[in-house]
C-alpha cells in the first residue's frame, strides 16, 4: 500500500486511510482491492505533478544530463566509400527531396563524419529507423532483426557502433512497433493464406477478405481510395486496421501474444547488439500501459543504462511516472520557442503538424516564462533532465524556415535548448543553416561542400555545446517552476512597449538583477568566464 503524505485535497473522490487501510470515498469505505489503488494512484498522479508514491522510483539514465544528441536521416546525411551498395544507382545527391526517392546516405557516410561531429560537441545520435525497409524514411519495416543493407546491413551497424562508442557517441535507433509494412513477412502470409495463416491474429483483419469474399486492397483501386479519402476505415475500405488509413502501414494487434514477445524480442536484441536506447515513433498509438511497462522491463534488464524516448507531442504524465518512459520528443517546448520568436508570423502550415494547433500561439516574454514555468510542473526532475529537447525534426518544417530565415531567431532558440534542462537534440544541418520546409523539404540532403556553410551559426553552436559543457550547472541543476531560463528572456521592471522578445532576452542578460547564476540555474556558473560566454553569446544572436 503507499503512503499518502499530508492532507488529502477535499476535491479527491477516493484515499486510503493510513490507520485502518481502508480505501474510502465521500460516500463511504470501498473494497481494499487493486482497482481502488490503481484509481488512487491515477487521481494522485493527474492532480499532483509532484507526487510520488514509495512502489515507484523514477530513474533515468544519468548519462542524458550530459548528452548533446543530433539527429540523423540516414538516406540524406553522407553517402560512404565503404559501403558495398555503392554502385547501385541512387538520385543525385543534390536533387530535390521527394517521398519515394533515394540519396543513397548510409551507416559507412556516418562513420566517415563522425569526426565532424565530435568537432561539434556531440555525444549522442538519434537515427531515424534503420531496419530493413522499402521506403527512404523506413518506417515501412519488413525484416526487424536486420538492418537494411543499402544502409550498410548488420556489418555497417556494428562499424557504426564499435567506431561511434570509441569516441564516446552513444547511438539511439528508431523503433517502429505500431504498426509494420505491406512487405512485413507475416503480414505477406495472411494475405497470400487468408484465415489459413498461422498469422490472423497479428493485425487487425476483415474476415470477409480473410474468407475470400472480397479481394485484399494492399495496393488501393479508384474506389477503395475514394472511400479511404472519404473518412472509410482503412478494416473496412481495404480489408485490415492500418495506422491513420494508410494501406502501405498496417498497424499490429499488440493484443496479441505473439506480437508482443515479438517487438519486445526485437527490442532487446539490438541494446543486445549494442544500441544505447530506442526513440519509440507513435508510442501513444499503442494504447496499452502493460504493453510499454514490459517492453521497459525488457529493455532495462538487458542495459538498466538504455534511453527509451517517445515520440509524443502533446501532455504525457500517463507515460512518464518511471514504469514506462524515460521521456519524450519535448514539441511542446518547440511549440513555445516558435511562439516567442516567429509569434504571428508562424506559417499556416506549422499549426498542422502533430497537433500543434493546441498549443502554438504567438507569445511575448513574460507569457513564455510563465509557458516553460508549467511546462517544468508536468514531470519530475528526473524525467525533466531526461527530455529530449528539439526545435525541429524529419516530421516538421525547419525552424530556420518557420522563422522566414531569421538567422538570429534560431540562434535565440538554441542558446534556450542548450542552457536549458534535458538532452538538446539539433537536427542535421541545422547547424550551417539548412532549411526546408514540410515533409519532404526538410529532408533535404546533406551539403558536404563548405563554401555554402553558414560557418558563424556552426562556430555559435559550436560554442553554445562547449559552455554547456563546461558548465556543470547547465546540465546538473535544480531546475524548477520560477527558476528557469525563461525568466532571463523577461524582466518584469521592463515597459511593456519594450518586451519584444529579443530585446528582453539580451536586456535581461545585461541586467545585474538577471545574471546567467541568478536567473538560469542555482547553483550559479562556476566562473567568470561561463558568465561571459553566455552573455557574448546572447548578443552574437543579433
Amino acid at each position: 500500500m503507499m503512503n499518502l503524505r499530508g492532507d488529502i485535497p477535499r476535491r479527491f473522490l477516493i484515499w486510503q486511510d493510513l490507520e485502518d487501510k481502508t480505501w474510502k470515498t465521500r460516500l463511504g469505505i470501498l473494497p481494499d482491492n487493486a482497482l481502488c489503488e490503481k484509481m488512487a494512484r491515477a487521481i494522485l498522479r493527474e492532480k499532483f505533478c509532484n507526487y510520488k508514491d514509495e512502489l515507484m522510483t523514477i530513474t533515468t539514465p544519468d548519462w542524458l544530463r550530459d548528452a548533446v544528441f543530433y539527429q540523423i536521416f540516414p538516406d540524406r546525411f553522407a553517402r560512404g566509400c565503404n559501403n558495398p551498395n555503392q554502385t547501385i544507382k541512387f538520385e543525385s545527391w543534390d536533387s530535390p527531396p521527394n517521398p519515394y526517392g533515394f540519396k543513397g546516405g548510409d551507416l559507412y557516410g556516418v562513420i566517415e563524419h563522425l569526426d565532424y561531429l565530435t568537432d561539434l560537441g556531440i555525444n549522442a545520435i538519434y537515427f531515424n529507423p534503420i531496419t530493413a525497409s522499402a521506403s527512404n524514411h523506413r518506417y515501412h519495416t519488413y525484416d526487424y532483426f536486420h538492418i537494411d543493407p543499402l544502409l550498410g546491413g548488420d556489418e555497417g551497424f556494428r562499424a557504426l557502433l564499435d567506431a561511434a562508442h570509441a569516441k564516446g557517441i552513444r547511438v539511439v535507433p528508431d523503433g517502429v512497433f505500431n504498426h509494420a509494412s505491406r512487405g512485413f513477412w507475416q503480414f505477406h502470409h495472411v494475405l497470400e493464406n487468408g484465415s489459413g495463416s498461422p498469422f490472423v491474429d497479428w493485425f487487425h483483419f476483415n474476415p470477409d477478405r480473410l474468407n475470400g469474399k472480397k479481394h485484399w486492397g494492399v495496393y488501393p483501386g479508384d474506389q477503395e481510395l475514394r472511400d479511404l479519402k472519404s473518412g472509410t476505415r482503412s478494416f473496412d475500405a481495404i480489408g485490415y486496421t492500418a495506422w491513420w488509413n494508410l494501406p502501405a502501414l498496417p498497424k499490429f494487434n499488440t493484443d496479441c501474444p505473439e506480437v508482443r514477445e515479438f517487438i519486445f524480442d526485437a527490442a532487446v536484441h539490438w541494446i543486445n547488439f549494442g544500441a544505447d536506447g530506442w526513440r519509440l515513433d507513435v508510442a501513444a498509438e499503442i494504447d496499452d500501459d502493460s504493453f510499454w511497462q514490459e517492453f521497459r522491463r525488457r529493455v532495462k534488464s538487458a542495459n538498466p543504462d538504455a534511453y527509451i524516448v517517445a515520440e509524443i507531442w502533446h501532455e504525457a504524465k500517463r507515460w512518464l511516472q518511471g514504469d514506462q518512459f524515460d521521456a519524450t520528443m519535448n514539441y511542446l517546448v518547440s511549440a513555445a520557442l516558435m511562439g516567442l520568436l516567429v509569434k504571428d508570423k508562424i506559417p499556416e502550415y506549422a499549426y498542422h503538424i502533430g497537433g500543434m494547433q493546441k498549443v502554438l500561439r504567438s507569445l511575448n516574454a513574460l507569457e513564455f516564462a510563465d509557458r516553460i514555468d508549467y511546462l517544468l510542473g508536468l514531470y519530475q526532475p528526473e524525467i525533466n533532465e531526461a527530455q529530449l529537447n528539439l526545435l525541429d525534426s524529419h516530421d516538421t518544417a525547419r525552424f530556420l524556415t518557420v522563422a522566414g530565415g531569421d538567422i538570429g531567431a534560431l540562434k535565440l532558440a538554441y542558446f534556450f535548448l542548450l542552457t536549458y534542462i534535458g538532452a538538446p537534440c539539433i537536427y542535421y544541418g541545422d547547424e550551417v543553416g539548412m532549411d526546408g520546409g514540410p515533409d519532404p523539404e526538410c529532408r533535404k540532403s546533406f551539403n558536404w561542400d563548405e563554401k555554402t556553410w553558414n560557418h558563424d551559426l556552426r562556430a555559435y553552436f559550436k560554442q553554445l555545446i562547449q559552455v554547456r559543457k563546461q558548465e556543470a550547472a547547465l546540465r546538473r541543476c535544480s531546475c524548477t517552476p520560477g527558476n528557469t531560463m525563461a525568466r532571463a528572456f523577461s524582466l518584469r521592471s521592463i515597459p511593456a512597449a519594450q518586451k519584444s522578445s529579443r530585446w528582453s532576452l539580451r536586456r535581461a542578460w545585461a541586467s545585474p538583477a538577471a545574471r546567467l547564476g541568478r536567473c538560469l540555474v542555482r547553483p550559479p556558473l562556476s566562473s567568470e568566464m561561463g558568465r561571459s560566454q553566455a552573455c557574448a553569446l546572447v548578443r552574437a544572436a543579433g
